[in-house]
């Protein structure tokens, strides 16, 4: 099981995954808005979305679990 971690305070614009999607590593799951910036957060390996714990317009500090993968 892998945890995405927020690298960063910030503002969830968009989710880009569902629970249960298949995906690769790098692929990007979330975009955050950081600085004025949009860093798309991406999969630390390759697995399935089991839980998303944001919503989009979320505020989230450094460290705070994004997604959950299996």
């Amino acid at each position: 099981m892998a945890e995405v971690l927020a690298p960063m305070p910030g503002n969830i614009m968009e989710v880009l995954v569902n629970v249960g999607d298949e995906v690769k590593e790098d692929d990007e799951l979330l975009i955050l808005e950081a600085m004025k910036m949009e860093n798309p957060i991406c999969a630390p390996a390759d697995g399935t979305i089991k839980e998303i714990k944001v919503k989009e317009k979320d505020v989230v500090d450094t460290d705070q679990l994004l997604v959950v993968m299996e």
